[in-house]
């Protein structure tokens, strides 16, 4: 029998699915994967059920005209340059295709997202990491120095996520008019990954796309949005006159993302605005982010309170996930699933306030059994 290719072979379940998975084994509290408990909101869940039963075909591989044009009006740009994607993954996927191949290097900072690493090597280019810096004090920060010092000669592009998972960082517009300086001396394509965009807690964060249009292509997600995860429906805002050629690979995928979703965002996204839906989303974010910082530094933990997301990340040596999930009843993702190339600090966790609070209170409560 012939065998598999070594790249099919190296394919490993994600941490997150695998953390996931253990949480039902173990009845336990699911504080590891980033899916919501509350339910998307009512106007979008209408304009869902209006849309099936009408609208039930394929759309055009780059995305509805309707979203397109939606998406376009809430970021600012034109709709003919959006190409709408079967999530923020598929985006991220089309673009390693489009950007970089054989013999080139994208850049991109660690801890890093779990899918960036094989989505750069399944495009045949190398991924080179730069380390993000986590001070117990003042928690994480970034050197410029050293993203310079890690381009070459063979840096195809810089793919960045603002707000940041897993460190919850929103860049500053000092930090990103510095990249993109190295991003235009170098002549280097930006991906910037923005799924978080509407999920701060501070200022609102700098899209890259503002300061760099002409070679900034930005992902987002409706899921990550409104609370929708599992619909699976993305996009990306392209540099003007590309969105063509983006399109034209993203199709060789899964066509086009589902077509009544895709109509129900389009009207949903307006509605997200006038109905202040993502101001009422961060103050309750805000709100459990509090309860659980609290809870862990009551717990001996080193919390660093994020910026954005809906994610923390906290020290505690003597805590480790898979005995976690197995022992205290609560699943949380381990640090160095985040590393590669670099060490992750000792006792690094991630965890997700995107639960209800009576999911945060249980969880607290279970992890005392934990304490030291």
């Amino acid at each position: 029998m012939p065998e598999l290719l070594p790249r099919a072979r190296a394919s490993q379940e994600s941490v997150f699915a695998r953390m996931s998975r253990l949480a039902v084994q173990h009845g336990a509290v699911n504080l590891g994967q980033g899916f919501p408990a509350d339910a998307p909101p009512a106007f979008l869940l209408e304009a869902a059920r209006r849309a099936v039963g009408t609208l039930d075909q394929y759309s055009p591989p780059a995305g509805l005209p309707a979203l397109r044009d939606a998406v376009g009006a809430d970021l600012g740009v034109d709709g003919a340059d959006v190409v709408i994607t079967c999530g923020a993954t598929e985006a991220l996927n089309v673009l390693a295709l489009s950007l970089y191949g054989p013999g080139d290097e994208v850049l991109m900072l660690e801890p890093v997202f779990d899918v960036y690493l094989p989505q750069a090597r399944l495009s045949g280019a190398q991924a080179v990491t730069v380390p993000m810096r986590l001070d117990p004090l003042s928690g994480w920060s970034l050197d410029l120095e050293e993203v310079r010092a890690a381009l070459t000669p063979r840096t195809r592009a810089l793919l960045l996520n603002s707000p940041y998972n897993p460190t919850g960082t929103v860049f500053s517009p000092h930090e990103l008019s510095a990249l993109i300086a190295l991003a235009r001396q170098n002549d280097l394509w930006i991906i910037s990954d923005e799924v978080y965009d509407e999920l701060y807690f501070g200022e609102r964060p700098t899209s890259l796309r503002t300061l760099a249009p002409e070679r900034t292509f930005t992902v987002g997600s409706a899921g990550k949005r409104l609370e929708a995860t599992g619909w699976r429906v993305g996009w990306i805002a392209c540099p003007p006159g590309l969105s063509g050629m983006v399109a034209g690979i993203r199709q060789q995928g899964s066509f086009c993302s589902p077509t009544p979703l895709q109509a129900a965002v389009a009207t949903a996204l307006p509605l997200a605005r006038t109905e202040g839906f993502y101001e009422g989303l961060r103050q309750e974010y805000a709100g459990r982010m509090a309860l659980l910082a609290g809870g862990l530094r009551d717990l001996g933990a080193t919390v660093f309170t994020p910026s954005g997301t809906y994610f923390l990340t906290a020290l505690h040596p003597e805590w480790k996930a898979e005995e976690l999930v197995e022992h205290a009843g609560v699943a949380v993702i381990p640090g160095e699933a985040f590393y590669a190339r670099h060490v992750a600090p000792p006792g690094l966790l991630r965890l997700a306030f995107c639960k209800s609070r009576v999911e945060i209170e249980t969880a607290l409560g279970r992890l005392q059994r934990v304490r030291v």
